[in-house]
């Protein structure tokens, strides 16, 4: 069988006979091609975010599934939305070999096909769901047998991978393909095929929250005070919007409305009422 594009040799050889800096501009050269081939597929992420608006709209939750650093990069993208947007189980992380997998490889529980749609159980998916493979070499059958199942129960079913004309793309409803080419390492897929990942994460888990009013302008609204940096910022957005020039009487707001948008819409919708501190 011919080799997928992610495990093509190198363009590169001898990297053992390479100095640092020659590695790490190497490295960069590649590493610099990866959003051109991202831009690419623009139109299938469009089409994969108009879908999530609209089942979330209804109800749903978004499953990342992956293996390895692709079942990784799906956690990272998911434990983010919460704090950044202050919405609970809305994008779900799974991975092959579960949460001990974060940490210490788990690489044969990728080879079960029932494996991914038996561990979705736990959350009782439905057809308001959304379920996102992610595998670099679009083979894996943890993912695709999951993608398959999924499909048959109605879910929408999207992928994130980097080889043309996979089994996973296959399976998907909405195939997002971003084809990197060999990796620097060969094979080494948390190089390039990882970065491509996550870039198509990110723009399809933030575009979704800004589409589904999570954003306001251009801040995070809805973010969680869980700290002074993030108690600093949240100040800051309050006076950016409303005009307020007084850093303490903004800081007053945001602890006595909890978030920032409600200390917005407060202000915005009543600015002299006699409940608000009075404004310098």
């Amino acid at each position: 069988m011919e080799k997928r594009t992610s495990e093509q040799p190198s363009r590169y050889d001898n990297l053992d006979k390479m100095t640092t800096l020659e590695l790490l501009r190497a490295i960069n050269a590649e590493d610099r091609t990866v959003p051109e081939i991202v831009a690419g597929a623009i139109p299938r992420i469009e089409e994969l975010v108009e879908g999530i608006v609209e089942r979330v709209s209804r109800g749903g939750r978004v499953f990342y599934l992956g293996a390895g650093t692709s079942g990784r990069l799906g956690i990272v993208d998911a434990s983010e939305i919460r704090p950044t947007y202050g919405v609970d189980n809305l994008f779900i992380g799974m991975m092959a070999g579960g949460d001990d997998a974060i940490r210490s490889a788990a690489e044969g529980a990728e080879d079960s096909r029932t494996g991914g749609w038996k561990d979705m159980q736990a959350f009782s998916p439905n057809e308001n769901d959304v379920l996102i493979g992610i595998a670099a070499s679009g083979t894996t059958p943890y993912v695709v047998g999951a993608v398959e199942e999924a499909r048959r129960h109605r879910l929408l079913t999207g992928c994130i991978t980097c080889n043309d004309n996979s089994p996973l793309a296959a399976a998907s409803e909405i195939p997002v393909e971003v084809v990197v080419g060999p990796e620097f390492v060969t094979g080494s897929t948390r190089m390039k095929a990882g970065t491509a990942e996550k870039l198509v994460l990110n723009m399809i888990s933030t575009a979704s929250m800004i589409r589904l009013g999570h954003v306001k302008g251009n801040k995070m609204v809805d973010m969680q005070l869980t700290n002074t940096k993030l108690m600093d910022r949240g100040t800051r957005m309050i006076m950016d919007e409303t005009g307020i020039k007084d850093y303490d009487y903004a800081h007053s707001l945001l602890l006595a409305h909890g978030s920032v948008r409600a200390a917005i819409t407060s202000f915005q919708s009543c600015p002299t009422d006699s409940s608000h501190p009075t404004q310098p």
